[in-house]
């Protein structure tokens, strides 16, 4: 006390002023638990659900396959996910000081002490190597899809288009139309470019349909243009940003490869990806989320052979499909009954579509006329992303007739794919 009363008063302001911005976090350094965060489920993409287990709420993601498509041994699995522990508790340590005020932080701490001693890992040992950066010099249109394939090619890449939305209903990238009753994790793309994956929980008690919950992107690490990037939406929770707080990520001749733009904030997000020509809308719609994909071709089909699960590329599997013409209604009786739904529908389609019968189908078995407007918004993304206008207004014999007659690569599939899907 003396000696702070021996300086002078405006010496004593500054270090008053000084001390309590130091108590400050924020002030300190920034928390940046989302990018440990963002860093532990890249490290574990490749070892799919064998982690069984949750951090912060980041759920465990990928196949269960190694980086060339081949599954992993339970004890490689093991192994792997202890690495990635250990390299997730070496990043909260860093971030100590700055999030110590942070629920998320806290909570991956916990986390990962559960998840270490629940899969045995010792507390020394190696760990997961970071992600790498993206390297060499960037120029030209290499990062920029569309300037390089019309340089290349003298024309305009052939784009297509995947929707997934509602029940789920799933356009896929081949004009096939199936609603699905699948519940859990699924791929919905999974190639040497992009990483996406839906999750689908009950309606609830009183109803046998699902909705998506949550969807997972991953943009892969493409040398020179971009590094890995990692965006996450559930329900009523649509960021606008991806899971480390940036809205870009690479920077080439004044432009971001990758940007997230928000349209409706907490609703309705684009994510453009100027790299691979792609752009992703996510949107919530009633209580359900939904994903629509435009993608160039070449990016949708590079893919090996063992990326056999994909969702949007060769739909859901037969025995998870539903009779979108005969949907089941809601155990309770509340439920608007089948000429309601469908004149309901009707004001809001102009056509008697796949999106009509999708919008009727979730009316009847959710009895939630809310539950329309995920129609509704994914054949509005699809009128924005098909060039061909008629192709829009999919009629569901069509797609019945499509079903009938599947791609020959379809007839490829291993049986081993089998196993799985029955699993799932």
């Amino acid at each position: 006390m003396k000696l702070w009363a021996m300086l002078p008063w405006k010496l004593c302001i500054h270090l008053s002023l000084l001390l309590v911005q130091l108590s400050l976090p924020e002030v300190a350094a920034s928390c940046r638990i989302l990018r440990c965060n963002s860093d532990f489920v890249a490290a574990t993409l490749d070892l799919g659900g064998g982690g069984g287990g949750s951090v912060g709420g980041i759920d465990g993601v990928g196949r269960g396959g190694g980086p060339d498509g081949a599954a992993l041994s339970r004890e490689a699995v093991n192994t792997g996910y202890c690495s990635a522990l250990r390299s997730y508790g070496m990043c909260t340590k860093r971030m100590a000081r700055a999030c110590r005020g942070d629920l998320a932080y806290h909570s991956a701490v916990q986390g990962i002490e559960d998840l270490l001693i629940q899969h045995r890992c010792t507390r020394v040992g190696p760990t997961a190597q970071p992600r790498p950066l993206p390297q060499g010099t960037l120029s030209g249109d290499a990062c920029f899809y569309e300037r390089s394939f019309l340089s290349r090619e003298g024309r305009t890449p052939e784009y297509l288009h995947c929707g997934v939305f509602g029940d789920p209903h799933i356009r896929t990238f081949h004009d096939d139309f199936q609603t699905c009753s699948m519940q859990g994790a699924w791929p919905l793309m999974d190639n040497e470019y992009l990483y996406i994956q839906a999750t689908s929980s009950p309606k609830r008690a009183s109803s046998h349909g699902t909705v998506l919950t949550k969807i997972t992107i991953i943009f892969k690490n493409v040398r020179q243009c971009v590094g890995q990037q990692l965006y996450q939406a559930e329900l009523d929770n649509v960021p606008a940003a991806f899971a480390d707080g940036s809205v870009s990520s690479g920077e080439l001749q004044g432009h971001h490869i990758l940007t997230v733009w928000t349209r409706i904030a907490g609703r309705h997000v684009e994510i453009r990806a100027a790299h691979i020509g792609t752009l992703l809308v996510v949107r919530q719609s009633g209580r359900s989320l939904g994903l629509s994909i435009r993608s160039p071709r070449d990016v949708m089909e590079a893919f090996g052979p063992d990326q056999d699960l994909q969702l949007c590329v060769w739909g859901c599997p037969p025995s998870q499909r539903f009779n979108t013409l005969r949907p089941l209604p809601p155990l309770d009786s509340s439920q608007p009954d089948d000429v309601s739904a469908h004149d309901h529908c009707a004001t809001l389609l102009p056509a008697q579509d796949v999106y009509y019968q999708a919008c009727v189908f979730d009316l009847i078995t959710s009895g939630d006329l809310n539950s329309s407007t995920a129609a509704v918004s994914a054949l509005q993304d699809a009128r924005n992303m098909i060039s061909e206008q008629e192709r829009v207004h999919l009629l569901l014999v069509t797609s019945a007739e499509q079903r009938a007659q599947p791609h020959l690569t379809l007839l490829l599939l291993p049986l081993g794919m089998l196993g799985p899907l029955s699993r799932a």
